[in-house]
């Protein structure tokens, strides 16, 4: 046996140990996509550690507790993309739409109840976060 593969073998046994010693990262659940007509991916929405994460041009720009918010920020991103002539295709998991009719079920309203009142808010400039009541990451929208 040579001195090399001594070295392999030591080698081979600290790699095993320290990813046994490493922390699993976070499971990411993708759970909406919003893409132009040739398919590209223009912005979608993740779950991870049980944050809503909303991603834009590549770019996270917010995260939230809140699926309901989360959902309506994207939804704005497409009609945003619908005004300026591009047409847009979104898709939502099961699991998101359910969560963010429960959010609003939780408050007495219809989810889209939920998404006006919410809109009104952001015009109205009174809570630019998306999850001012219960406190959260900021957002940029």
């Amino acid at each position: 046996m040579s001195i090399h593969s001594k070295a392999r073998r030591d080698a081979k046994k600290r790699k095993a140990a320290k990813a046994v010693r490493a922390p699993a990262p976070a499971a990411i659940e993708p759970h909406a996509e919003m893409r132009d007509r040739n398919g590209q991916l223009l912005g979608g929405i993740v779950r991870r550690d049980g944050e809503w994460t909303l991603g834009l041009g590549g770019r996270i720009v917010g995260g939230s507790d809140s699926a309901a918010k989360v959902l309506i920020m994207l939804k704005r991103a497409a009609a945003l993309h619908e005004r300026e002539g591009e047409s847009v295709q979104l898709k939502f998991s099961p699991a998101l739409s359910a969560a963010a009719a429960q959010e609003a079920a939780d408050r007495g309203l219809s989810f889209e109840q939920f998404e006006a009142e919410f809109e009104k808010e952001l015009a109205d400039g009174q809570r630019t976060s998306l999850d001012a009541p219960s406190g959260g990451n900021e957002a940029v929208h």
